[in-house]
C-alpha cells in the first residue's frame, strides 16, 4: 500500500484536503514510494495565519535562548544522522555517502545561525550630537517562505530556515514534491529541540501552493532555489507583490585547466565535480575548457578511461560512484540533450545512454557521459543539462577560456586549474561570475561566507547564508535619542543637523 504523506503545519502532522497527490517515487527501482499531497490556497493560507500567530512569541524570545533549540537540533540530527541520510538517499537517488554530506553543508548553517545573539547586535554612537544619542537594531520581518528544489532536500531548507528562524520569524517552507520526506523529520526535530509550534511549518505543493506564497499580504519575504525560469517568475512576481525576495537559478559552470596544471589532480577533481550526485548540482562542473591543444589532448586521454570506469549503482551501494537520477522524466531529458549533442555535431567520447542496472531495470540509471570539441553555439553548451554530463570546449588562448564563462548567461561557480599565482589572481579578479575556485572544483563558501551567482542565476541583491541571510531575514530600525536637559530652545522650523 502506498504511503500518503502529510503537511506540518502548527507542530502537527496534517492530512492534505485538496485532493491532489503526487507521486513520489524510489529513483532506484522507478515504483512509487508515497504520495504528496498538493496543497490548496486555503490549507496554504491556514498555515500561514498559525505561523503569524506563532511569530509574536517567538520574536520576544530572546536570541540567546532562540540559538538554544538550534543547538539541541543539532544534536538530534546527529543522532538520527543515518535515518535521515537513509532517507534522503531513497527519495533523490545519490548516494549515502554523498546524502550525509548534504546534511552536514545544511548543518554547518546551523551552527553559524547559532551565533545569532552577536550576529544581530546593532549599532551605537554615543553623544552623535548634542546630549543625543544613535542606535540601530535589527528586528524579524515576520512571517517568511523558502521553496526549495529536489537535489537538496535537507541542505537548502537548513540554508533556509536556520537563519530565519535565528532572526525571530516564522517560517513557511514549501520543499519539492519529488522529495518531501526530509523536509519534514527535519522539521520534527526542530519541534523536538523546543521550536514552539506554528514556528517552523512545511507545506508540500506544486505552482498553486508557490502561487500562493507569492499573493499572501502576510509573507514578508521569500527565498527559492531552482531553475532560472521559474526563478524569475518568483522574483517578478514576488517583488510586485511588495516582498523581499531572492532567488537562485541555473548554472553553467566552467573549469579551466590551464598548460601548466597538475593534469591528474585536475582529472580527479572534473570527475567528482562533474558527476558526483549524477550531475543534479548547481554547482556541478558540466564545462571543461583546456587551454591549448596540447593541454585539451593530455586531458582527454586522462579523462575518456576515468569516465569509462565510473561505477553506477544503487544509492545503498556504498561502492557507487554516483546513483540513479531523481524520475524517469528528468533522465529522458537528460538522455535528449546527449541526442541534441551528437546531432549539433559534437564528438561523443563516452556514452552512457545506455547503461541498465541488472536487478534494477526499471530504476532512473544512466552512465557517465562525455563530450569533446563542443562548441559555443551548441544547446548543450548554452543550456543547463543537471545530468552525468561533461562537455570540453577547447580554447587556444588564456584570453579565449576566459572570455567562455564570461559571455555565458550564466554566473554561479567557476573554477581554474594552474600552478601561476598570476593567472589565478587575475582570473578571480576579471571572471563575471558569482563563486570562484582556484585548484577548487565546486567552489561553495562555507557557511560564514555567502552563497550566490551572479547573472542570470541569481535575482536580488542578498545572497544566502553568511551575513546576507541575516540581512535578508531582518528589518533595520534605527532610533535617534535625545534626554533633555532641562534647557528651553523653543520651536524650530529646520532639518535637524548635528552641528
Amino acid at each position: 500500500m502506498t504511503t500518503e504523506l502529510q503537511h506540518l503545519i502548527g507542530g502537527k502532522l496534517v492530512a492534505g484536503t485538496s485532493g491532489r497527490f503526487a507521486d513520489v517515487y524510489s529513483p532506484m527501482t522507478g515504483e512509487v514510494r508515497a504520495r504528496v499531497p498538493l496543497a490548496s490556497v486555503e490549507e496554504m493560507r491556514a498555515a500561514v495565519e498559525n505561523a503569524k500567530e506563532a511569530q509574536r512569541g517567538w520574536a520576544a524570545t530572546n536570541p540567546q535562548r532562540r540559538a538554544r533549540v538550534l543547538m539541541r537540533f543539532l544534536d538530534l540530527v546527529q543522532r538520527d544522522y543515518d535515518e535521515l541520510a537513509l532517507l534522503l538517499s531513497l527519495e533523490h537517488g545519490k548516494t549515502i555517502v554523498d546524502a550525509k554530506g548534504d546534511i552536514q553543508r545544511g548543518l554547518e548553517v546551523v551552527e553559524f545561525a547559532c551565533g545569532i545573539p552577536h550576529l544581530l547586535k546593532g549599532e551605537f554612537t554615543d553623544g552623535a550630537g548634542p546630549g543625543i544619542d544613535i542606535y540601530s537594531m535589527r528586528q524579524p520581518l515576520g512571517v517568511v517562505a523558502g521553496i526549495t528544489p529536489f537535489n537538496f532536500p535537507a541542505m537548502i531548507p537548513m540554508w533556509k530556515f536556520a537563519p530565519a528562524i535565528a532572526c525571530g520569524n516564522a517560517f513557511i517552507l514549501k520543499p519539492s514534491e519529488r522529495t518531501p520526506g526530509v523536509p519534514v523529520k527535519l522539521a520534527e526535530l526542530m519541534l523536538e529541540a523546543g521550536l514552539p509550534a506554528g514556528v517552523l511549518n512545511v507545506v508540500h505543493g506544486d505552482k498553486v501552493a508557490v502561487d500562493a506564497i507569492l499573493d499572501d499580504r502576510d509573507i514578508k519575504a521569500v527565498g527559492f532555489v531552482g531553475s532560472t525560469p521559474i526563478a524569475e517568475y518568483i522574483y517578478n512576481r514576488g517583488c510586485a507583490a511588495g516582498k523581499r525576495v531572492q532567488c537562485f537559478g541555473g548554472a553553467k559552470n566552467h573549469a579551466l585547466v590551464m598548460p601548466d596544471a597538475d593534469l591528474d589532480q585536475a582529472t580527479d577533481a572534473l570527475i567528482g565535480a562533474g558527476f558526483g550526485a549524477a550531475g543534479e548540482r548547481c554547482m556541478a562542473i558540466s564545462v571543461v575548457v583546456p587551454v591549448g591543444k596540447k593541454t585539451a589532448d593530455a586531458l582527454m586521454e586522462r579523462l575518456i578511461p576515468r569516465v569509462e570506469s565510473l561505477k553506477v549503482g544503487p544509492s545503498t551501494d556504498s561502492s557507487a560512484d554516483f546513483g540513479p537520477l531523481v524520475t524517469r522524466e528528468h533522465l529522458e531529458r537528460v538522455k535528449s540533450y546527449v541526442d541534441l549533442g551528437v546531432k549539433e555535431g559534437a564528438k561523443l567520447a563516452v556514452d552512457g545512454r545506455g547503461f541498465s542496472m541488472q536487478g534494477y531495470e526499471n530504476g532512473f540509471y544512466m552512465g557517465g557521459c562525455l563530450f569533446d570539441e563542443v562548441k559555443p553555439d551548441m544547446r548543450i553548451y548554452k543550456e543547463e543539462i543537471f545530468g552525468p554530463v561533461l562537455s570540453v570546449v577547447r580554447a587556444d588562448s588564456y584570453e579565449e577560456a576566459l572570455a567562455l564563462p564570461n559571455d555565458h548567461e550564466y554566473g554561479n561557480g567557476v573554477a581554474i586549474f594552474t600552478r601561476d599565482g598570476d593567472a589565478a589572481r587575475d582570473f578571480a579578479s576579471r571572471v563575471d561570475v558569482g563563486m570562484v575556485g582556484i585548484n577548487v572544483p565546486i567552489p561553495v563558501p562555507l557557511a560564514y561566507y555567502t552563497f550566490g551567482g551572479w547573472k542570470r542565476s541569481g535575482f536580488g541583491d542578498l545572497n544566502q547564508h553568511g551575513p546576507d541571510a541575516v540581512r535578508f531575514y531582518t528589518k533595520t530600525k534605527t532610533v535617534t535619542s535625545r534626554w533633555p536637559s532641562g534647557v528651553k530652545e523653543g520651536a524650530s522650523f529646520v532639518i535637524p543637523t548635528m552641528d
